[in-house]
């Protein structure tokens, strides 16, 4: 049993919300305008600001389970969105390749559900807590103007749930599919007597594609809304209970030839698993008043996780050694205030915003054996304790200004401080103290212009810079194999160059290409992937560079062509030594795909829905010297469906099949794992079907 109480910390912290937040692809008529709860810049069409950002539509009657947000990620270019088959761990993320070290979770990128962030202080975050049933949109920021999110932020994914109006409908939903999988959810939507509410609710359980990948997830998303004080107030809450989702752990090359679907035999002797519980508040409160706008945001929540790690108990026998179970407990929140202004400066349009925001996490860590006696996969003797806190102040301000009829500036700076504190409370006599505390700081400046080359068509360039700090699972463990944390451990430091151009027609046809460089010096990685733990270490400079194109075309009143193309290359500027080799410049960053595609074509004709989508991408290096990759693949996938109006509402029914040809592939991949299991294979062929009731 867990030796120590439960704590609570109430914190603070925050999100930086700018003109950015605002930006999005112009949607199609039909759709509703965003509304995105920041500061936005007043009276100019999204697309002419000199960025790159996407906003994808959640369709209301879109096939699938919508158990995972990588279902609605694949068209968008630059993001690499991998379904792990693995719900103890969760969607690997990466932006523009920022990310693509991480074993578990989210690390590089920004996360924020509703304008809550969803990536703590330290530049963790998690994607499990999401809902597509309750969701409006994602939008996606990447390139340089990401840095004014703060830490970690080598992009930016937001989402956000739709306000409710008096004449949305109410909706049951339910799938199912392949390896027992059923996801059950119900949505609340609407508006009444001052107050308007999206509650969503979602159980959903699989039996999972390969052996011993169990799971199961209850989620609750709600935003409540409504006038006070001049300005609006919005309540949001969150809950996600995730109990024992079985972890299959990766395979190595013969495995995967033997056998795709198997666990490694490890993951039941130890019954490698995780569970995670969440729950979380926030309030908004925003106010405009004729050229000033306001902004409070404060949040809460509480987070529990605990996993069991296939670590033998002679590795254990180490009195360093931390245990091969990892329970965690802890508090967070945060606060954000801002405040913005519209006018002139010499007579052209200027729109301000400035604020202040801050975060707190305080996390009870304790590492526990994983065996008594001879029985594995059990809680056995405590072997850490300790409390960890991580904590952040940001100041931040930016401005847009036309300072000429087709000439725009945007401009930006972001003040930022984290203080990494942990305390040890396991000290024994071959244990000493590993107590420490580890501050770092940076200001991030970034700056864009944008030229109106005609009212279609928009020229942008922009440059700013950013930085990257450990995470405290980062910290957690020396590469070396000493006791205490990692606080030798450098914050990562980036500079990031784009150019872009933004053709939108007003038929509805879109061409977007960006051209990118991102120089970062002190970057992270992978030094040990052993037995689910990963120590971590800096190897001097890399570069990321490449391009991106997404092309949109109605090809006739109900057809619509999308594509989306990726190149990037990753790569070691400073040569480094690994396992006594030399990783030269030049090498290949591991987990990074040199090109990715997607095309989808759409016939919506009167009451059906028919699409044919494709998935592809290149080869991944798994390793620092790139002995093994994941080779590339190409997936074909179909989905249909129907909708009937009837008296009392509207019933839709849809099907998906994936992987139309039953390739095998691997759909994600283990950076670095030091036992060679770096391949996490993807499912073959697999049907799912649904049926969607909705009434007002």
């Amino acid at each position: 049993m867990k030796t120590a109480t439960r704590r609570r910390s109430l914190s603070l912290s925050a999100l930086l919300l700018s003109p950015l937040a605002a930006l999005a692809d112009p949607a199609p008529t039909a759709l509703p305008a965003v509304q995105v709860q920041a500061a936005r810049v007043p009276g100019i069409d999204p697309f002419a600001l000199p960025s790159s950002q996407d906003t994808v539509w959640i369709d209301a009657g879109r096939a699938g389970a919508g158990a995972q947000l990588s279902e609605a990620l694949a068209g968008v270019p630059g993001l690499l969105a991998r379904d792990r088959q693995n719900f103890a761990q969760d969607t690997q993320l990466s932006i523009r390749g920022f990310g693509a070290r991480s074993t578990f979770g989210v690390r590089g990128v920004r996360v924020l559900i509703d304008g809550v962030p969803a990536t703590m202080p330290d530049g963790q975050g998690q994607l499990s807590h999401a809902s597509l049933l309750g969701a409006e949109r994602i939008e996606v920021l990447r390139g340089p103007f990401s840095a004014l999110y703060g830490n970690s932020s080598g992009g930016v994914l937001q989402v956000w749930s739709a306000q409710g109006r008096a004449d949305d409908p109410w909706r049951l939903r339910l799938n199912a599919g392949a390896d027992n999988t059923l996801s059950v959810g119900a949505q609340l939507k609407g508006a009444g007597h001052g107050l308007d509410y999206n509650i969503a609710a979602n159980h959903f359980r699989t039996d999972g594609w390969r052996d011993h990948s169990r799971a199961r997830r209850e989620s609750l998303n709600a935003r409540i809304g409504g006038e006070l004080g001049g300005g609006r107030l919005e309540l949001l809450l969150n809950a996600l209970d995730a109990p024992d989702a079985q972890d299959p752990l990766g395979l190595t090359r013969a495995q995967v030839a033997a056998n795709p679907r198997q666990a490694t035999s490890v993951a039941d002797q130890y019954n490698t698993r995780k569970s995670v519980r969440q729950q979380q508040a926030g309030l908004r409160w925003t106010r405009e008043n004729g050229a000033q706008r306001w902004q409070l945001m404060s949040y809460a929540g509480q987070r529990a996780v605990s996993q069991y790690l296939p670590i033998p108990p002679t590795a254990q026998a180490n009195p360093l050694h931390a245990g091969g179970v990892i329970d965690l407990e802890g508090g967070y929140g945060g606060l954000d205030a801002r405040w913005g202004w519209h006018g002139d400066l010499a007579g052209r349009p200027l729109d301000v915003v400035a604020g202040l925001s801050a975060d707190r996490q305080r996390q009870h860590r304790t590492g526990y054996e994983n065996f008594i006696g001879s029985t594995l996969g059990v809680r056995g003797r405590l072997r850490r304790d300790q409390i960890d806190i991580v904590q952040n102040v940001d100041q931040f301000a930016q401005a847009w200004w036309q300072w000429r009829p087709r000439w725009s500036l945007l401009a930006g700076v972001r003040h930022s401080s984290v203080r990494f504190e942990s305390d040890d409370r396991y000290i024994t006599g071959r244990n000493p103290d590993d107590s420490g505390r580890r501050r770092y700081q940076a200001t991030t400046p970034v700056a864009g212009v944008s030229f109106e080359a005609s009212p279609q068509w928009r020229l942008h360039a922009a440059v700013g810079r950013g930085f990257e700090t450990p995470t405290f699972n980062e910290l957690g463990y020396r590469a070396d194999g000493q006791a205490g944390l990692a606080l030798d451990l450098a914050a990562a430091r980036s500079r990031s160059l784009e150019m872009g151009s933004k053709w939108h027609a007003q038929g509805g046809t879109r061409l977007d290409v960006s051209l990118f460089r991102a120089d970062t010096g002190d970057e992270l990685a992978v030094a040990s992937n052993i037995g689910g733990r990963s120590t971590y270490r800096n190897i001097g400079r890399t570069r990321r560079q490449g391009l991106e194109l997404q092309y949109r075309q109605p090809l006739a009143e109900q057809l619509e062509l999308q594509l989306a193309w990726t190149w990037l290359q990753a790569q070691v500027r400073s040569p480094y030594l690994t396992s006594n080799n030399v990783v030269a410049a030049g090498s290949r960053l591991p987990g990074v795909p040199r090109q990715q595609a997607f095309a989808r074509l759409q016939w919506s004709p009167d009451d059906w829905q028919w699409a044919l989508e494709a998935t592809a991408s290149s080869d991944t290096v798994v390793n620092d010297l790139a002995t093994e990759r994941a080779p590339g693949f190409a997936l074909l996938h179909v989905e249909g469906g129907r909708r009937w109006t009837l008296p009392g509402g509207e019933l839709r029914a849809f099907a998906r099949l994936e992987n139309v040809l039953d390739q095998a592939y691997i759909g994600s991949v283990i950076v670095n794992d030091g036992n060679g299991r770096y391949y996490e294979p993807g499912p073959g062929r697999r049907a799912s079907v649904g049926v969607q009731w909705s009434w007002r």
